[in-house]
């Protein structure tokens, strides 16, 4: 979403392309040459355009080398092969794009993009490299003891601040090959998410999940209300199940599921009240009436 906002700015072409279906040449799979065929579809076909717009490479992380105790002894090549054959498009080079997609074939014409100018962005979860930089820094050892006062004093970072603090070896040994990792220069961690912003989430952007559900219920002529605490307690359990903000839909779509079944079938109901205990299942919402009388309903016969 940043790197679409920053494209939307700067008005230039933008698309998002997953690492986890790219393959190296030759093998079944989606070859890289594809990334740059959907950003030409983003510009129109004007090449002069596309050639200064922004790819962002999602799951990038996807593609590490198969390490630890059962390395692959065949050929990686979603892996390691994806990352050989990003290292001419990144760095820059006139790369040959089949105009529909799909495999090259030596009867095909092709589409010439210079990829010198063009942004690339990877990103991924690596999950696990808070680890691999605390070892580094003395926060935990090999055996699980700490080194010296500085590697105490390490100890207590938070995995946020120890990604803070990656360095190319981390991204090596993690699984990156080093001329991949050259051809980056800039390494960023992004901040987790805390309860405000999960709130802000929740309330804020146009199409907020609460929008969205208190227009659902208004085609029934029913106002639905959180309180405050309710959508505090909606961004508690959602950093519980350490999903990111896409638990917020899970959680209130399981609070709100037999709700919306009794609505449409009660022609007295006028309002829908969730409060935090209606998050965490230990009530029902709360319907009332057009003059606030609430109105009985069994939760239980409605589910």
């Amino acid at each position: 979403l940043l790197a679409q906002t920053l494209a939307k700015i700067l008005d230039v072409p933008f698309s998002i392309a997953d690492a986890t279906a790219l393959t190296e040449a030759g093998y079944v799979g989606e070859d890289v040459e594809n990334i740059l065929l959907r950003l030409i579809q983003a510009a129109d076909y004007d090449i002069a355009r596309a050639e200064r717009g922004i790819v962002y490479i999602d799951e990038i992380d996807k593609t590490a080398r198969k390490t630890g105790d059962n390395p692959s002894i065949t050929r990686d090549v979603s892996g390691e092969g994806v990352q050989q054959a990003l290292l001419k498009i990144i760095e820059g080079t006139v790369a040959n794009v089949p105009p529909q997609g799909g495999r090259k074939h030596p009867h095909q014409d092709f589409i010439q993009l210079d990829t010198t100018n063009i942004l690339f962005i990877c990103g991924g979860s690596f999950d696990d490299l808070d680890r691999i930089v605390a070892e580094r820094v003395g926060a935990r050892g090999t055996v699980g003891f700490v080194r010296g006062a500085q590697g105490q004093k390490n100890r207590d970072l938070t995995p946020a601040e120890l990604l803070r603090q990656v360095i190319p070896d981390d991204l090596l040994k993690y699984g990156l090959i080093p001329e991949f990792v050259g051809r980056l220069p800039v390494t960023v961690s992004v901040e987790p998410l805390d309860k405000e912003t999960m709130v802000a989430i929740l309330t804020e952007p146009k199409n907020a999940i609460v929008k969205q559900f208190q227009r659902l219920f208004a085609l029934d002529n029913v106002e639905l209300i959180f309180t405050d605490e309710a959508l505090e307690t909606a961004a508690e359990e959602a950093l519980k199940r350490k999903t990111g903000a896409r638990g917020l839909r899970t959680i209130i779509e399981e609070t709100l599921l037999d709700v919306m079944y009794e609505i449409p079938s009660r022609r007295d109901v006028k309002k829908c009240v969730i409060k935090a205990e209606t998050i965490l299942g230990k009530s029902g919402p709360l319907l009332l009436t057009r003059s606030e009388h609430p109105v009985v309903w069994d939760l239980e016969e409605t589910a």
